[in-house]
């Protein structure tokens, strides 16, 4: 009898330790499963901060939108609704990243806009090399028969203001699309596949964004990877996107306003000049404008040649890089 009692006890006192080891058994494997799905090294895996970035993007660019609508948009020309638009999208894509930086633990220069930098020498270097390879292009196309400059439809102070107007609209435009897709995604994806698999990604995103666009076509969009292919370059040779934005605010600004072309197969008005496109489009770019053309290819080569023979020093490096260059003593690294 005494010996029943006994043997009970025990089972009632290892019965429940019993199912107190697989209940943590389970946890624990519940744990790791769920680790193994969202992180990866102690940190949220890159295919979920750009899921939470996007998001936070989709959000404010909506409630954004909203209240634009709300505010009666009819009592606002269509230049001044373009540039709150463009606003909407600069902090549509600023603001979660700014959120993702304090969320990762930092610092907001590492994703390419640092503000030390902002508006230096490097954003001054951009914008020459912007104006000036649009106006070789330019040249090129009137040299081949198929691009006239015409007349002047502006005069006076019209010319300043919207000289000045296209320039602040082009700084919007500059910061939100390269930030956007060679900012905060490119130094997430960068660190899940390389620097320049997660450029490849991304300027073919950045073309086929482009087929957005009335007007634009598939040499054209073709043509803007190309060239967000070449500021994924300029990011890894300067360390930084002031570059590509004062890049892309002076290419935009001398299509739109000084040479008064389609940009991007959109023509806007507050245009400087007359100019007309003749000939075929595979040259002229027909109404895509000058990225339309075979020539914007060619003009895209040189600059890439060119920007790296005199920038050789890669001063943007992925973290993998990063680690692996630690790695080694300076003697081995001379």
């Amino acid at each position: 009898m005494d010996t029943e009692k006994e043997s009970r006890r025990a089972e009632d006192l290892t019965a429940p330790a019993f199912q107190t080891d697989s209940q943590l058994v389970a946890d624990s494997e519940l744990r790791q499963f769920i680790s193994k799905i969202f992180l990866s090294q102690s940190e949220l895996r890159v295919g979920w901060r750009l899921v939470l970035y996007f998001a936070m993007a989709g959000v404010i660019y909506f409630l954004g939108i909203d209240a634009m609508q709300f505010v009666q948009p009819r009592r606002f020309e269509f230049l001044i609704r373009m540039s709150v638009g463009e606003l909407i999208y600069l902090c549509a894509a600023i603001v979660p990243a700014l959120v993702m930086a304090r969320f990762e633990g930092r610092n907001w220069g590492e994703f390419g806009l640092p503000a030390k930098n902002a508006f230096a020498r490097l954003f001054w270097v951009g914008m020459s090399w912007g104006i000036l390879s649009l106006t070789v292009l330019m040249i090129a196309l009137r040299g081949v028969g198929v691009f006239y400059f015409g007349t002047l439809t502006l005069h006076g102070p019209r010319i300043v203001k919207f000289a000045v107007f296209w320039a602040m609209f082009f700084l919007l435009v500059g910061l939100f699309e390269e930030f956007l897709l060679r900012g905060y995604t490119q130094f997430t994806l960068s660190q899940s596949m390389g620097f320049w698999p997660a450029a490849i990604v991304l300027s073919l995103a950045f073309g086929g964004i482009h087929l957005g666009n009335k007007g634009e076509g598939m040499v054209g969009a073709l043509a803007a990877a190309a060239i967000g292919f070449f500021f994924c370059l300029t990011l890894r040779r300067t360390g930084n996107l002031w570059f590509a934005v004062g890049f892309h605010l002076s290419w935009d600004w001398g299509e739109t306003f000084l040479y008064s072309v389609p940009n991007s197969g959109t023509k806007l008005p507050g245009h400087l000049l007359s100019s007309t496109f003749h000939g075929s489009p595979w040259l002229s770019g027909g109404s895509v404008g000058p990225e339309g053309s075979v020539l914007a290819f060619v003009t895209v080569a040189l600059l890439w040649v060119t920007f790296d023979r005199m920038y050789p020093e890669v001063k943007y490096k992925t973290a993998r890089e990063q680690s692996a260059f630690q790695q080694f003593s300076p003697a081995e690294i001379a």
